[in-house]
């Protein structure tokens, strides 16, 4: 199993209407790998907010005659979800909308609240009815709290922020505005773009502009509020530089597009280094490099160039297999269905296997049981990240030690469970040359919280999730 990050958010506004419901169908096509679970489009027909969401992947759930559906509009916004807090079913997904006394709002959201729980209590004490069970709502409900009583829809958001804990990139659609705000931390990122017809467009990657011919102008900064309007575009900083900034490297590691720039950090720049490291860290005669695709591969890339062992394609990934929650009732193995090695380039060889993590050892050891049937003849297993061992309350569903192979077992103990001649990972020193800088949250690995741990979590991605027919 790997490791899943939250969502991914997408917004887009222009002057004039336009097919907005189309550039978001692009945008979420490019996100895709951010969450897999379901989707979602909300269009603002000059006040009028027209919406489809459904479980599935973007291509699933948006067919031709649905997009010709929408309505022109000019603004709009879109979500990929795979959830972390919350059940897999329609209720939750997004963007969510509300109606209220001041108005409309649709609000897309990527990330964790650490003190979710507790603001979520203390709203149902007042009286707040939840319809779902994603930090999302708790968000929408403290916004709309604060617009009753101020000036506008940015002012209330900048109240509430001063409630939100942890991380919180999100998009917000009013009647009039395209609201975007990103955590006093920065734990997950957001960039915005402008294409040549003149609409901006805000983003979780930097991948996502680029799909739909936008030109990346920048990130938004740690605690900045970005208001798009018919008067132009208005920066909020007010909460900015009241924390350090804690962007999650595993945005490097793992969750982001090897095409995408964060923060000014190339992803792909970022993985070959950790690979370079990798191969300084943990040498090992081998014949070929190979890595697990998709995040595996820009580290097996940098492994070979540093080490001098030529660089292969041992593993085929199957493209079109989607969702985990329609997988058949038999449980057939979902490795053999994703992966596949190839024989011809294995067979009697040492191989160096790169992936970038090892969470529970179980989907590892099954990779390493194809190469095997295919012949390898040693695997030395590389992780480009160090050993995860720490609940993560900010986006990554994992909260508890219990599941964290690290946690109970030393590296050769792991290397014998998972079948490899040789394991080694990536040093937790060495998490500052991938970020470029010291800005990074690294708590899942080294156990420092940027803030209070909550004392109630409610994720646990090793439950069951809830299939359609559960619904």
């Amino acid at each position: 199993m790997s490791i899943h990050e939250e969502c991914g958010v997408f917004g887009v506004i222009s002057e004039q209407p336009f097919h907005a419901a189309g550039l978001c169908y692009f945008g979420l096509y490019a996100l895709q790998h951010r969450g897999q679970e379901s989707c979602g489009i909300v269009v603002n027909d000059d006040g009028l907010f027209v919406s489809h969401k459904d479980l599935g992947l973007v291509s699933e759930v948006f067919s031709k005659e649905t997009l010709a559906s929408f309505p022109q509009g000019t603004m709009a916004v879109a979500h990929t979800r795979y959830g972390t807090t919350g059940a897999s079913n329609r209720t939750n997904c997004q963007p969510i909308e509300v109606n209220h006394q001041k108005g409309r709002m649709a609000i897309a959201h990527n990330g964790n609240l650490s003190n979710a729980s507790a603001l979520r209590s203390a709203l149902e004490l007042t009286g707040a009815i939840f319809h779902t069970s994603s930090d999302t709502e708790t968000i929408a409900y403290i916004v709309t709290k604060e617009r009753l009583c101020a000036p506008s829809i940015e002012e209330a958001l900048s109240r509430a922020m001063t409630k939100l804990e942890g991380a919180y990139s999100l998009i917000l659609m009013s009647p009039r505005k395209l609201i975007c705000a990103r955590d006093p931390f920065g734990f997950r990122p957001l960039c915005f773009g402008k294409t040549e017809d003149g609409v901006y467009i805000v983003a979780s990657e930097s991948c996502a502009l680029r799909a739909v011919g936008a030109r990346f102008i920048r990130d938004v900064e740690p605690g900045e509020i970005l208001i798009f309007s018919r008067e132009g575009i208005e920066s909020r900083r007010e909460h900015c530089k009241k924390q350090h900034k804690k962007l999650c490297v595993f945005e490097y590691i793992y969750f982001a597009r090897p095409d995408s720039v964060i923060d000014g950090r190339s992803v792909h720049t970022a993985r070959i280094k950790a690979g370079e490291i990798l191969a300084k860290t943990h040498p090992v005669p081998a014949d070929l490099v190979i890595g697990v695709p998709d995040s595996g591969l820009d580290a097996a890339i940098g492994y070979s160039r540093f080490s001098g062992i030529p660089y292969g394609i041992g593993l085929i990934k199957n493209k079109y297999i989607g969702r985990t929650f329609i997988a058949p009732e038999d449980r057939l193995d979902q490795v053999n269905l994703k992966l596949s090695a190839v024989e011809e380039a294995v067979k009697g060889k040492r191989i160096v296997l790169i992936d970038d993590s090892i969470v529970r050892g179980t989907t590892s050891g099954r990779i390493v049981s194809l190469l095997r049937d295919a012949g390898a003849k040693e695997i030395h297993m590389r992780v480009s990240a160090p050993p995860f061992l720490y609940p993560c309350y900010y986006g990554t569903d994992i909260d508890s030690k219990e599941d964290l192979i690290a946690c109970h077992h030393s590296v050769e103990e792991i290397a014998k469970i998972i079948g490899v001649d040789s394991l080694g990972y990536l040093p937790i020193e060495s998490l500052e040359a991938l970020a470029g800088n010291r800005d990074y949250c690294s708590s899942c690995f080294d156990g420092r919280y940027p803030t209070a741990i909550p004392e109630e979590s409610r994720k646990n991605r090793f439950e069951r999730r809830i299939s359609q027919s559960d619904e």
